[in-house]
């Protein structure tokens, strides 16, 4: 019978003081200068109804995340379909007849990439009380560095917790979340609530937790117009950067550099903390911590030797996805189009891009890159696209921080998500949970909770009446 050492974890507590007033992360990097409010949006450009370019998808139902790049070759749509195959078919424990589909776990938070990432979209944490973490993982985080330039994690549960195990092998613990309701209100007077979230790990199954640990949630964000900012030039990204904000606008994006599997290092794109370098490796990693499924780039099992598990007795061989259906995984990734804006020129939306910018959301949230003539896949190649994101980290203060570090990301710095298709979430995902652990029920509560190079943009929101508050969402909503 283990021993019982369940983590009951606030990450990172901000004062009683600052309850009402400092916040953490929203969208993850809406930023502020000094005076925001004399940035003026440009021109608007009909291009921006296309946020992908000739890529570009004119579906708006339940599949939106889910459509090829419109201009791709008629020649490649089966390696889009197969790829599509993979990442939605439900892996099962080893062994067994289906050939290349075994090796489940033995520890595991989802049979499929798409139990999490739904119709290409994005994750959720837990709506009812009982209802398991699927869409959402726990990263187990110790205050120590590892040599790697990552946080450590546990010596027995590795650095993400895994709920399921395997017929035969228990789970690692049955994690749980709760909300601390924090009441607010805007300049106008008018009341608001945001959810600040209490994490449980439940009872340990393979003994103590250590004690230093704590949680770091994180949910599955949306794959789809991943291949166009992966055609980004990389020169391009770092002519946005200003580390050491050099223009004294308070905002300081910064590049991450990772390593990649076979050495060097590169500009990190992808993760919450711009951890991984290519969609490749990402989806590699993913397999093998969240699904259990080995591949030459991670061909380790996600348990530990101290929870005893045979490992053998569950191997769907080694590896256990082989490297070609990675590469049509990652070809599916790729080629994966944004959807089409559908109210661009409506007055309420051209009226909340007013805001949008003049609060100095834009200055994290790029609104606009041009893809370069990387990689193979010529149809992602130059084309505008309007992603509304820097790929660069902000360092978004204490009320979201979770203590992490990822190469250059400390405890407190997320990198800012695109927000193209967020108005699409409800449609195709059916909810609007937004930040990286999906607190915030919508676009104005993400907004809410900015914090450290966001606060600025923050507290022009607050200050904006209800009807320009509501156009700013409303433009957001169009994205």
């Amino acid at each position: 019978m283990p021993s019982h050492n369940p983590i009951r974890v606030r990450p990172f507590r901000r004062p009683l003081w600052a309850s009402t007033y400092l916040f953490g992360l929203a969208l993850a990097g809406c930023g502020g200068g000094s005076d925001p409010v004399a940035t003026n949006a440009p021109p608007f450009d009909p291009a921006e109804e296309f946020p992908g370019g000739a890529t570009t998808s004119s579906l708006s139902s339940s599949l939106a995340f889910s459509r090829p790049l419109a201009n791709l070759n008629l020649a490649e749509a089966d390696d889009f379909f197969i790829g599509n195959s993979l990442f939605n078919i439900t892996w099962v424990t080893a062994p067994a007849s289906v050939v290349n589909r075994d090796g489940l776990g033995p520890l595991f938070n989802a049979r499929s990439c798409s139990a999490c990432h739904t119709l290409d979209g994005r994750g959720r944490p837990p709506i009812e009380p009982d209802e398991p973490l699927l869409g959402l993982v726990l990263k187990l985080v110790q205050d120590t560095v590892t040599p790697a330039g990552v946080s450590a994690g546990d010596a027995v549960y590795g650095d993400q917790l895994h709920p399921f195990g395997v017929f035969g092998v228990d789970g690692e613990s049955s994690p749980s979340v709760t909300y601390e309701i924090i009441d607010g209100v805007y300049t106008d007077g008018t009341p608001y609530e945001l959810r600040s979230p209490i994490y449980q790990s439940g009872a340990p199954n393979y003994g103590d937790f250590e004690g230093s640990i704590f949680l770091a949630p994180r949910v599955a964000p949306a794959v789809f117009g991943l291949g166009l900012l992966d055609t980004i030039p990389e020169q391009d990204v770092l002519a946005w950067a200003d580390p050491n904000d050099l223009n004294a606008d308070g905002i300081r994006g910064r590049a991450n550099w990772v390593p990649l599997i076979g050495g060097g290092l590169t500009l990190g794109r992808y993760g919450w903390k711009l951890g991984q370098p290519t969609l490749l490796q990402q989806s590699a990693a993913a397999f093998r911590d969240d699904i259990g499924i080995t591949s030459e780039l991670f061909p380790e099992q996600n348990s530990s030797a101290a929870q005893g598990i045979d490992e053998e007795l569950f191997s769907g061989g080694d590896p256990e996805i082989p490297l070609d259906s990675l590469d049509q995984v990652d070809f599916y990734m790729h080629t994966l189009a944004p959807p089409k804006r559908r109210d661009v020129s409506a007055p309420n939306v051209r009226r909340g891009r007013e805001q949008f910018f003049s609060a100095g959301c834009a200055d994290c949230h790029r609104p606009t890159f041009e893809t370069g003539t990387a990689g193979s896949i010529v149809e992602l190649q130059q084309q505008r696209i309007f992603p509304y994101t820097d790929l660069l980290l902000h360092d978004m203060g204490p009320g979201l921080a979770d203590g992490r570090v990822e190469h250059q990301a400390g405890g407190s710095d997320w990198r800012t998500p695109p927000l193209w298709g967020i108005g699409l979430l409800e449609v195709v995902n059916g909810h609007q949970f937004l930040l990286h652990d999906g607190r915030a029920r919508g676009v104005a509560e993400a907004i809410l909770w900015h914090a450290g190079e966001g606060l600025a943009a923050r507290d022009l929101f607050l200050q904006l009446s209800a009807s320009e508050r509501q156009d700013l969402v409303d433009f957001v909503e169009d994205l």
